[in-house]
């Protein structure tokens, strides 16, 4: 993706820690001669080479599944968090524009077998199960319920590239007060994420 130097996040800890804590993404790649697009959780892990992939599953009902033996390359999308920028917040007239985080990972997929695709599942469950008042596992569920991961594919995805934008408003380091103080007084949680990456240039 178009990354103007200013916001280009080359901290590959950072954006890899990014990219677990807002980890439902979404898989691009090319069905039919057309981009097509599927939400999903994606899961950064290590493969035992300790090379960085994704892991990932969709349903067998969606056609996109169809072309990953096809895919050279695929684009993995991850959001963060977002907000308007008013130019009535800053010392000198500007247009306004619109902060953001984005990271964009790309790689080669791949099919796992029945067995990797389980072994997927358990460490997916397994982690937002984790905070969960009466957390499940899938080790106690019943064949006949465990009969419907027949109908997911799943994937990784080695990782060939990342890009991460944060858009911060790096340019106007003069502004960032009368920014922020702004920000946190708009209602919802992006605009108070934002404020707070903002502040953490400083």
């Amino acid at each position: 993706m178009y990354i103007p130097q200013n916001y280009r996040n080359e901290n590959i800890d950072e954006v890899k820690a990014f990219i677990k804590e807002n980890s439902f993404g979404i898989l691009v790649n090319q069905v039919d001669g057309k981009p097509w697009a599927t939400h999903i959780p994606l899961e950064l892990e290590s493969d035992p080479q300790g090379r960085d992939i994704l892991e990932g599953h969709i349903s067998k009902a969606n056609p996109q599944w169809k072309t990953f033996e096809e895919a050279n390359e695929v684009l993995c999308i991850f959001n963060g968090p977002h907000a308007y920028i008013s130019s009535s917040w800053y010392q000198e007239e500007e247009v306004p524009t619109w902060d953001y985080i984005a990271v964009h990972v790309y790689g080669k997929l791949m099919v796992l077998d029945d067995e990797e695709t389980m072994t997927s599942l358990h460490r997916l469950v397994d982690k937002y199960e984790e905070g969960s008042k009466n957390p499940v596992s899938l080790h106690d569920m019943s064949p006949k319920t465990l009969r419907q991961v027949k109908g997911i594919v799943g994937f990784k995805i080695e990782i060939t590239d990342i890009q991460a934008a944060y858009k911060l408003s790096q340019t106007r380091p003069q502004d960032h007060p009368k920014i922020v103080s702004e920000l946190l007084q708009c209602p919802g949680d992006h605009s108070k994420a934002i404020a707070q990456h903002i502040e953490s240039q400083e």
